[in-house]
């Protein structure tokens, strides 16, 4: 009999409403602005140097959270010069949330934007059919490579996009982190069907190292309580495993089996911590920072 279980990216609002749960029970934003307080100064420290105007790609950028982080910190770096922003993102949700923050937010002043409601492997395809291979002097990818068909040649494509004294950054879950252990065992068992692939940032120095591109690596600790994951019935805890396994509705579709074998599996030290009663997600990050 065919498993009822459903790629959670088949329902869009399901997976930002499980998006958003997971955003307010982990430190994910968190770590990645201590990264951008700490060393995003130094990796763009050159980007834009003798450029009157500078060119950023962000590939995935969701609804502009740490988009909007990453320009000031290029703003402040280069005061005089012009920004252009685009934006390659395909909800139309995360867009409009986009477009809310900007419109709210000040300093935005000298940067321009530009949304593109199109994934990864449309805009590669648009430029292509179009003739066009715009360069750009930062590209960030963040959080999106699990979303593309073919990873090795969406990051060869976008790293051939790199001007001179350009960066790619990219952020994805570490290979020490609690999705590693989970997705190892249990990711044959979720229904990604072709939407989704699991990759950490364990997997890519090969896919780097094939390419013979150069790059610098960082940890980024967090974490992601999902306590609520063992309540029955509970809302957000039903979303968070949602998340957790890409699978609609994981807690009402999983064969018993499979979801005791999951919820024994997210207790465990691979996975989680246990702290006051509370179960703690490993939710690590792996910061790549690819030369040009």
């Amino acid at each position: 009999m065919a498993s009822p279980m459903r790629s959670l990216l088949t329902d869009l609002d399901r997976y930002v409403q499980s998006f958003h749960v997971f955003l307010e029970r982990s430190t994910e934003h968190q770590s990645m602005q201590g990264f951008v307080e700490r060393h995003l100064p130094d990796v763009i420290a050159s980007i834009g140097n003798g450029k009157s105007t500078i060119n950023v790609l962000s590939v995935g950028g969701g609804a502009g959270e740490m988009d909007l982080q990453i320009l000031s910190k290029i703003r402040a770096r280069y005061p005089g010069a012009t920004i252009n922003n685009d934006v390659i993102e395909p909800s139309a949700d995360q867009i409009s949330k986009y477009k809310e923050r900007v419109a709210q937010a000040s300093n935005l002043e000298n940067i321009k934007f530009t949304w593109h409601k199109e994934t990864a492997d449309e805009y590669e395809s648009r430029m292509n059919a179009e003739k066009k291979s715009k360069k750009w002097d930062f590209i960030h990818m963040i959080q999106m490579l699990y979303y593309v068909k073919d990873i090795p040649a969406t990051i060869r494509y976008f790293h051939s996009l790199l001007e001179s004294q350009a960066k790619l950054l990219i952020i994805l879950v570490s290979g020490k982190s609690g999705w590693e252990t989970l997705w190892k065992k249990y990711g044959s068992s979720f229904p990604l069907e072709d939407l989704c692939s699991y990759v950490s940032s364990g997997d890519l120095p090969r896919m780097l190292d094939s390419a013979g591109l150069k790059y610098q690596l960082y940890e980024l600790p967090s974490h992601l309580d999902i306590t609520s994951c063992f309540t029955e019935g509970d809302k957000d805890g039903e979303l968070l495993l949602d998340f957790l396994t890409e699978t609609l509705d994981f807690a009402k579709t999983a064969p018993p089996e499979l979801k005791h074998q999951v919820m024994e599996e997210l207790r465990k030290p691979g996975c989680s911590e246990i702290r006051d009663g509370k179960v703690f997600f490993n939710n690590s990050l792996g910061v790549i920072v690819v030369e040009p």
